[in-house]
C-alpha cells in the first residue's frame, strides 16, 4: 500500500479508471444478459456438465456473458486442453492461465470447471487490463514525451471500443498488457526484457510475431546512423564490422525468441493430430463426440484419417484452420453479404488511416528514408515530440500495417479489437485529436501534469493534495459544449463499449 500511495498520480488514476470500468462492464453484462434473450448463433458450443448446482447457475447468470462466441473456445480448452482441431487456432498461454488460476483460487463453495473459469476470466481480465494501461500509459510518456497527451490515450484506453473483448474470457487483455509492457521496456533500452515479453505475447496470439519488428528496427537504426558518420580509419571500420555483426546476432536471437512459442505450438499440434492414435478418445464424453459427428469437427485420439495439413510442406494446423473452418484469406471477406461489417469497422478504418496519413503528410522525408536518415535536429538534441515525432515511425508502420492485413486478408469486423489490443497509436491518435482541436482540452502552460493552467477548471489545489483529474470524465460532462470531432471520436469509443457489452454478450454478432 505504500508503494501505490508513492506512485504517481496519474498511473493511479489510470489503474483505478481501468479498474471501475471493467467493474461497470460486468455489471452491465449481467443487466443486459439478463434482459434479453441469447440469439441462437451458429457458432461453437460445447455441451455443458449435468448436475450443476446453485451456485454454478448464479455465476452463469452473473458472467455468462463473458462466455460467448471465441470465449468458448478459451474456456473449453482450459478446462479439456485441445480436443478439438479447429481448438488450436487459439494459442495456449490465456487457456493455461485460467486453468492455473483456478487451481489458486480459493472456493469455498462446490463449483463446476466452467463457472470457475468464469471468475477466473473476469478476474484475471480485470488485472491485466489494468496493467495495460498503466503501460501504455508509461509507453506514451517515453515515445510522445507529452505526460498529458500520454494520460488521455491511456485513460481512452480504458473505454476501448474493444472493451468487451477485454472483459470477457478473451486473450486481448493478456496481449495488450504484454505487447505495451514490452514496447515500453524496449524503450528504456531493456531489449532483451522486451523480447521476451513480446515472446509471451505471441504465445497468446498469432500477430505477436510481427512484434519482431519492434526488435528489428533499432538495430537497423543504429547501424544506419553510424553509417553515415562515414567510414573512419581503418581500425574504426573493423569496430563497425564488429558492431554489424553484434546487432544481426542480438536482433536474429531475439525474433527467435518471438517466433518459438508460435512454432513449438504447431509442432504440438502436429504431434497430438499426426502422430499415431491414442485412447484419448475414451475419456470425451459422448456428448462431445456426437457434437463434433453433427458439426463435423476432428477430434483428437479418433479414428480418422490424418488431416490434410499434416501432409504440407510445413505443416501450419493455425493457417489451415483459418483457411478451412472459417474461410479467412485475401479478398475472401469482399461479397455483397458482408457490407454490414464493412460498415462496422468503418469507424476504426478511418481513424487508422486517418493516422497514418496525418504522420506521413506530417514527416514525408522522414517515411521515406524510413527514419534511418539522421536529421538535424537530432544532432543538435532537439526531436519533436508528440504523436507526430520521429519516436512514433515504427509504431505507425505497425499499426498501418495491422490495419491494410486486417482489412483485406481477415473477417474485416475484427478489425476494432484487432487493433485496439495490438497498437497504441488508435489511442495516441485519438488523444491527439481531442488535445489539437478540443478547446476544453488545450493548454497554455507546458505539457507537464502539474504545470500550465489549470485542465477542465481543475483547481490547483488538487494538485498539491496529489490528485490527478481525469480528462475523460470532465470531457463527458461538458458534452455539450464539446465540438463536434471531440463528440464523434468520444461518441465512437463509449458507443461500441456500450454496443459491445449488449450484442457480444447475447451471442448477437459483434467485432
Amino acid at each position: 500500500m505504500e508503494l501505490w500511495s508513492r506512485a504517481d498520480p496519474q498511473l493511479r488514476e489510470v489503474v483505478w479508471f481501468s479498474l471501475r470500468c471493467r467493474a461497470l462492464a460486468l455489471l452491465l453484462q449481467a443487466v443486459f444478459n439478463l434482459l434479453i434473450p441469447d440469439h441462437a448463433a451458429d457458432a461453437f458450443s460445447p455441451p455443458r456438465p449435468v448436475g450443476a448446482g446453485g451456485w454454478d447457475a448464479l455465476l452463469e447468470r452473473l458472467l455468462g456473458g463473458l462466455g460467448r462466441w471465441d470465449a468458448e473456445h478459451f474456456l473449453f480448452i482450459a478446462e479439456r486442453g485441445y480436443l478439438l482441431e479447429h481448438n488450436c487456432a487459439f494459442l495456449p498461454l490465456f487457456p493455461l492461465s485460467l486453468r492455473a488460476l483456478c487451481g489458486l483460487l480459493p472456493c469455498p463453495v462446490p463449483l463446476q470447471p466452467r463457472a470457475l473459469l468464469l471468475l477466473s476470466a473476469a478476474l484475471l481480465n480485470a488485472l491485466l487490463s489494468a496493467l495495460a494501461a498503466a503501460a501504455l500509459l508509461r509507453l506514451g510518456r517515453a515515445v510522445l514525451r507529452r505526460p498529458r497527451l500520454a494520460f488521455l490515450a491511456a485513460l481512452l484506453f480504458s473505454v476501448s471500443p474493444a472493451g468487451v473483448f477485454m472483459a470477457a474470457a478473451y486473450s486481448e487483455s493478456m496481449f495488450a498488457a504484454l505487447a505495451f509492457s514490452a514496447m515500453w521496456r524496449l524503450e528504456q533500452g531493456h531489449g532483451w526484457l522486451g523480447a521476451m515479453l513480446f515472446s509471451l505475447a505471441s504465445a497468446t496470439r498469432a500477430n505477436g510475431m510481427l512484434n519482431a519488428g519492434f526488435c528489428l528496427y533499432p538495430r537497423a537504426r543504429s547501424l544506419a546512423l553510424q553509417l553515415q558518420a562515414g567510414p573512419g580509419p581503418r581500425r574504426q571500420l573493423r569496430v563497425l564490422w564488429k558492431r554489424l555483426f553484434s546487432l544481426a546476432f542480438s536482433a536474429a536471437l531475439m525474433c527467435a525468441g518471438i517466433f518459438l512459442p508460435f512454432a513449438l505450438f504447431q509442432y504440438y499440434a502436429y504431434v497430438r493430430f499426426c502422430g499415431p492414435g491414442t485412447a484419448l478418445a475414451r475419456d470425451i464424453p459422448e456428448a462431445l463426440l456426437q457434437l463434433a459427428r453433427d458439426k463435423g469437427y476432428r477430434v483428437v485420439g479418433v479414428g480418422q484419417d490424418k488431416p490434410p495439413w499434416c501432409s504440407q510442406r510445413f505443416p501450419l494446423v493455425y493457417s489451415y484452420i483459418q483457411d478451412t473452418y472459417w474461410n479467412v484469406g485475401f479478398l475472401r471477406y469482399f461479397e455483397l453479404r458482408q457490407i454490414p461489417n464493412f460498415l462496422l469497422a468503418l469507424p476504426v478504418t478511418l481513424l487508422g488511416s486517418w493516422a497514418a496519413w496525418t504522420y506521413v503528410s506530417t514527416n514525408p522525408r522522414h517515411c521515406l528514408t524510413l527514419g534511418l536518415e539522421r536529421r538535424r535536429s537530432e544532432e543538435r538534441g532537439k526531436a519533436r515530440d508528440g504523436f507526430c515525432g520521429p519516436a512514433a515511425f515504427v509504431y505507425v508502420v505497425h499499426a498501418t500495417a495491422l490495419l491494410v492485413f486486417g482489412f483485406f486478408c481477415m473477417h474485416v469486423q475484427v478489425l476494432t479489437r484487432f487493433l485496439g489490443c495490438s497498437s497504441p497509436i488508435l489511442y495516441w491518435f485519438a488523444a491527439h485529436l481531442l488535445q489539437e482541436h478540443e478547446p476544453l482540452l488545450r493548454s497554455t502552460g507546458t505539457d507537464h501534469p502539474t504545470s500550465g493552467k489549470p485542465l477542465l477548471g481543475k483547481s490547483p489545489s488538487s494538485c498539491g493534495k496529489g490528485t490527478s483529474d481525469n480528462p475523460v470524465v470532465r470531457l463527458l460532462l461538458n458534452w455539450r459544449l464539446l465540438t463536434p470531432l471531440s463528440k464523434s471520436i468520444l461518441g465512437f469509443f463509449l458507443g461500441y463499449w456500450l454496443l459491445g457489452l449488449i450484442l457480444h454478450c447475447n451471442f448477437l454478432p459483434w467485432t
